[in-house]
């Protein structure tokens, strides 16, 4: 009798075990970022409050989707127009100038379960460029659309067109003429997003109005597949912000799932040994989700507006450090 009630006890123990291990596997997860770079530690008290609220709005938003079943992609692409339509992000609206004194938007986005992608370059009246980026990924047989050519698609797409003022705000326009002065830039924006769904999806999306007075037609890593944006089931999604040469130079995005399926790291390892071994101090930050729900958001500026949350509870906000 005693061994056979030691039997069950343990066939309920183990029972028990296995079902707070499901109740613990991390259903989703969402990360995101707002750029990274100093300005974001200059703004007042009343700057940086409503930093974290669009923050929130948009972790909010990306949050919902997934927890009622929505698909990876959906929740990326929300965020990000999101971020998009908020004056504060260096994306869509409140984009930074260029040498002429324009705006020249760049977006992508990326599909785990299969790696299909879509990105646009050098887009100028597209209200929300990760939007088209979507388009060219599900209308198209193309990955990559820039200039003119991205412009008449969006056209045909009946997406949102905009005036060039309507990119305008004051911050940026003194950010500009400071650059224009010789002063340092220090903003380094750009927007992400980062997710998994119930249905064990990544998917991966940035977007950005790339650099304070960079050349016209520069074009950084926010579009580049492999450089600022990544997705693979079998390993993560990624997005990256920076100086968007060096993710170009150093296949950031990809490297860090390369470390993953090849060297077995961590994602946490192996983000860290690109900021530190890789990219040189200053010179951005990454987020990443893997496909059991880890997320990592790290930085090797002085801060990055950025939030995360999962289906455990989790839901955090944060700038500096």
């Amino acid at each position: 009798m005693k061994c056979g009630t030691l039997i069950l006890l343990s066939f309920w123990l183990a029972v028990a075990y296995a079902e707070g291990a499901q109740d613990m596997r991390i259903e989703y997860a969402i990360a995101l970022h707002g750029g990274a770079g100093g300005d974001w530690l200059e703004l007042d008290a009343e700057g940086q409050a409503a930093t974290k609220a669009s923050l929130r709005a948009a972790l909010t938003t990306g949050n919902k989707i997934l927890a009622t079943g929505g698909s990876s992609l959906d929740a990326v692409e929300q965020v990000i127009r999101h971020f998009e339509d908020d004056p504060l992000f260096n994306a869509g609206k409140g984009a930074v100038f260029n040498s002429v004194g324009g705006h020249e938007l760049d977006a992508s986005i990326m599909d785990g379960s299969d790696r299909a992608c879509g990105a646009v370059a050098g887009v100028t009246t597209i209200k929300n460029p990760i939007s088209l980026a979507r388009l060219v990924m599900t209308k198209t047989r193309h990955v990559l659309l820039s200039g003119a050519g991205a412009e008449r698609f969006g056209k045909a797409m009946k997406v949102d067109r905009v005036d060039q003022k309507y990119f305008w705000t004051q911050r940026r326009y003194d950010a500009w003429q400071r650059v224009k002065n010789k002063e340092q830039a220090k903003h380094k924006g750009t927007v992400g997003c980062v997710a998994l769904d119930k249905h064990g999806n990544l998917a991966a999306g940035t977007s950005t109005g790339g650099l304070t007075n960079k050349l016209f037609g520069r074009i950084g890593d926010s579009p580049i597949i492999g450089a600022g944006t990544y997705a693979d089931n079998a390993t993560c999604a990624v997005s990256c912000t920076g100086v968007g040469e060096h993710y170009i130079r150093n296949a950031i995005a990809y490297d860090v799932s390369a470390r993953m399926a090849y060297k077995g790291q961590a994602v946490d390892a192996a983000v860290e040994h690109i900021l530190t071994k890789v990219l040189k101090p200053g010179q951005g930050g990454i987020i990443a989700v893997t496909h059991d729900g880890t997320i990592t958001m790290q930085f090797n500026t002085t801060a990055m507006a950025r939030a995360a949350a999962d289906s455990t509870g989790r839901f955090e906000i944060a700038i500096g450090k």
